[in-house]
């Protein structure tokens, strides 16, 4: 198994990526903790100053939408915003949300004390109940879940033990109270949208070692997925996508806690029904209005409520388990369609924002999140998913001293590959000059974003001739990778330095201290069709969907197959995150012709994913 770097060994550095964090985390500085907690208020019975009467409701400092008083979801974005601002503490030790979020869980402590010491829920206890009957109650277990992670996680990533102790008493509540199901309404237990109560409870017991942990784990793991999964019959058709993937994430935590390899190939083959079998749109998403879409028949579900946020995400983390276990860069590509095509693509730019579902219809247009007045599932998980940019980039194989790199993201990495203490700094090597440059200093310029550098360092300063690093030979490349190491063709270094392909990796073996690797990936762009309308396609620059700038066009004159018959790049200066304009194009020879840009530059424009190929 894979080791994953620690939170505080990986930071992001300058680009995209660095900038859709910060925004992200200037919107967790901004939130008011006292709105943040006015749920868990409310059921304990303390009194907000100023609200015990509205006289001007429009204008109360509360937060609404379904953190509204009145909305039966209501608290869970808190345990959301918990387990973001603790991974951004424990990766650069934010002072902010340090002192936020311990406030807050002093805050819920005493909540769970005024309750009777147990219970520290935003919601009544009693809804639990109400899930024995036939009366609609929306997902009581959904939103404790996500206080019981942001606690578990506030304490796993700052080491906050008034955090534990909080789920403790709530740990004492869910053990009661499963026990009194089982006896009255087994079927209970798994009702209210537990999905992620399993890894929840399987992960606690790997953190602390307690045996209630362990035994809550035990209860939630008799979910009727599983069987159907172990059926291999397709068990996702029409059902609820995100109620289905945190409970394979519940089984990939138990594989991983019992080694029982029954709960791996439980993951295995929900991976080979959802993705495999199931195929995808090209930002990835395989869902339509929440509901899992049937095999190969994208085109026909093809809407305005596809790729619900939550999906990205969590299809992200299955993804993770599975390359931890196995190595396989097929679902690092995966995970890197999703962040540029999930992840940037449906967060706004600007505010930081999600849109909940993702369009796909001539003339789309994002519906983004309000800061104060939506608070959606997605808007919860988009602040979540913000923070797990470092996890994803850098793995090692301790025993065979083995580095990978699988996410090119600028960013640092400080950390041991087996006995070897070592430092990776990953940057675009795209390469300018500035104002004041002599013309005949002047180099040339260099405008792809596919052109990293890595410096590598060990700190014994000696040859680690047995060091390998791994690069991620992305599935999109055009054409062959490039490989430099100290500026000079790998070929060209009389073999002190051996380079292999094979398994998706680019394995570069003999590097020296403060050696530097440059690799370069050649793109182009490609249709995706649809497979069950394959006259329909969208246009892909390597990982980077593109999205159409028309809003009444949705018929293309040429040969899909090369684009570059109806499409001229767009070069210019930009003065932005890139030196150079990434990514865009304009169609040609069209009766109307409109321009192309990243999915994830799109903001309130009407947007085209998908055209019809006129030959």
């Amino acid at each position: 198994m894979l080791k994953d770097f620690k939170t505080n060994e990986v930071k992001v550095t300058e680009g995209l990526f660095r900038k859709r964090m910060d925004i992200n985390i200037e919107y967790l500085k901004e939130l008011d903790d006292t709105c943040l907690l006015q749920n868990y208020y409310f059921e304990a019975g303390i009194i907000i100053p100023g609200m015990m009467t509205l006289e001007n409701p429009e204008k109360a400092n509360l937060h609404w939408g379904w953190e509204s008083p009145t909305c039966q979801l209501r608290g869970h974005f808190l345990g959301h915003y918990m387990s973001a601002a603790a991974t951004i503490i424990a990766n650069d030790g934010n002072a902010i949300l340090d002192a936020k979020l311990r406030h807050i869980v002093s805050e819920l402590r005493r909540c769970q004390e005024l309750n009777g010491g147990k219970w520290a829920g935003p919601i009544p206890e009693k809804f639990f109940e109400v899930m024995t009957t036939d009366r609609y109650i929306w997902s009581p277990q959904y939103t404790i879940h996500k206080l019981l992670m942001g606690l578990l996680d506030t304490y796993k990533y700052t080491g906050n033990e008034e955090a534990l102790l909080v789920l403790s008493g709530m740990a004492d509540w869910f053990f009661d109270w499963t026990e009194d199901m089982k006896h009255r309404a087994p079927d209970t237990i798994f009702k209210g949208e537990q999905a992620g109560m399993l890894e929840l409870w399987a992960d606690a017991f790997a953190v602390t070692g307690d045996e209630r942990y362990r035994t809550l784990a035990e209860t939630y793991k008799g979910q009727g997925l599983f069987k159907l999964i172990k059926s291999g019959k397709d068990s996702l058709t029409d059902e609820h996508t995100n109620a289905s993937i945190p409970i394979i994430q519940g089984a990939a935590k138990m594989y991983e806690l019992t080694g029982d390899d029954e709960w791996r190939k439980i993951v295995e083959e929900f991976w080979k029904s959802a993705v495999t079998d199931r195929g995808m749109y090209a930002t990835t998403g395989a869902n339509a209005g929440e509901f899992w879409i049937p095999p190969m028949k994208m085109g026909e579900y093809r809407g305005d409520r596809g790729q619900e946020f939550c999906t990205v995400y969590n299809m992200v983390r299955v993804a993770q388990y599975l390359f931890k276990w196995t190595g396989d860069s097929r679902y690092s590509d995966y995970i890197e369609k999703c962040i540029y095509n999930g992840y940037l693509a449906q967060q706004n730019k600007d505010t930081g924002m999600p849109t909940y579902f993702l369009p796909m219809t001539t003339g789309s247009k994002k519906k983004w999140a309000t800061k104060r007045n939506d608070f959606w599932c997605c808007q919860g998980t988009m602040i979540q998913a913000e923070t797990r940019y470092p996890e994803m980039i850098y793995a090692a194989d301790d025993e065979a001293g083995r580095l990978y790199v699988n996410q090119y993201i600028p960013s640092v990495l400080e950390g041991k590959v087996g006995d070897k203490k070592v430092k990776v700094v990953q940057t675009l090597n795209m390469k300018n000059y500035e104002v004041q440059t002599l013309f005949d200093e002047h180099g040339g310029c260099e405008k792809s974003r596919w052109k990293m550098l890595f410096e590598i360092s060990f700190e014994d300063d000696t040859a680690s001739k047995a060091f390998t690093i791994s690069f991620r030979k992305p599935v999109w490349i055009s054409d062959e990778p490039q490989v430099k190491v100290n500026d000079k063709d790998a070929a060209s270094t009389d073999g002190a330095v051996s380079v292999s392909i094979e398994d998706g990796y680019i394995n570069v073996t003999g590097i020296n201290n403060n050696d530097s690797i440059e690799v370069f990936f050649p793109s182009e762009v490609r249709a995706e069709r649809l497979p069950d309308m394959p006259y329909l396609a969208a246009f892909v620059d390597g990982p980077i969907v593109l999205a159409g700038l028309t809003g009444d066009i949705d018929v293309i004159e040429g040969n899909f197959d090369n684009p570059s018959e109806f499409m001229d790049s767009v070069t210019e200066h930009a003065y932005d995150i890139f030196i150079w304009l990434q990514n865009n194009y304009r169609t040609k020879r069209q009766n109307k012709n409109f321009k192309l840009i990243p999915l994830y530059d799109v903001k309130d424009e009407e947007y085209t994913l998908y055209f019809e190929e006129k030959k």
